[in-house]
């Protein structure tokens, strides 16, 4: 027997032995209508995943391991804002890296341990302070001792090396660069926690 299309009232044979309602087609056609959708929406979705940048790393040693041309590189690329943790800052290129940003636009803040603002000496935040960028003090603990950089939210530096010129040409250090805004957004949450503690630098007459 081959197939029939003919109408029986409200009844539709669509095979030899079956029989749909007007119903059930109306159902069935809303499902596959539906199904359809479904699968757009999980192919646009992994589509939109699949473009996203996934996590990205590099790592760097010291001594002579081009820590300081690294940093340097990334702070030139920087866009909207720099934040900065140092606990020992003597580097002029990385220094001077900051305050190119700075002369840019891009937002810079950073956050130095108590031992930046000795009287006898001139520290990196007074040189910071000369150049327009304001640091801050963390004094809170016995020593602030986070070498991070987070940059536009997206990139972190971090590691044991100092941003000082015998971390790059003297000691033994590794610096990690990580591309994760995730892991950034973390980052700049923890800096934002010890930014409310710490006391805006305003130079050696005016201690903090």
């Amino acid at each position: 027997m081959g197939q029939s299309n003919s109408h029986h009232g409200s009844k539709k044979i669509v095979s030899s032995g079956i029989v749909i309602g007007k119903g059930e087609v109306l159902l069935l056609k809303r499902t596959i209508a539906l199904t359809f959708i479904f699968l757009w929406m999980v192919v646009s979705s992994s589509s939109a995943l699949s473009q996203e940048k996934p996590p990205h790393w590099e790592v760097h040693f010291s001594p002579h391991g081009g820590c300081t041309d690294t940093i340097v590189r990334e702070l030139n690329k920087a866009s909207s804002i720099i934040l900065v943790q140092a606990y020992s800052f003597t580097s002029a290129p990385i220094a001077k890296g900051l305050l190119n940003a700075h002369r840019r636009g891009v937002k810079v803040e950073v956050i130095l341990d108590k031992s930046q603002r000795k009287r006898d000496k001139y520290s990196s935040a007074d040189f910071l302070l000369n150049s327009g960028i304001q640091p801050k003090i963390d004094a809170r603990h016995s020593i602030a001792h986070n070498k991070v950089m987070i940059i536009d939210g997206e990139v972190v530096m971090t590691g044991s090396f100092n941003f000082t010129k015998a971390a790059e040409n003297s000691n033994a250090e590794n610096l990690l660069i990580i591309r994760d805004k995730r892991l950034a957004e973390r980052y700049v949450q923890n800096w934002e926690e010890h930014a409310q503690h710490s006391k805006v630098y305003t130079g050696k007459e005016g201690r903090t």
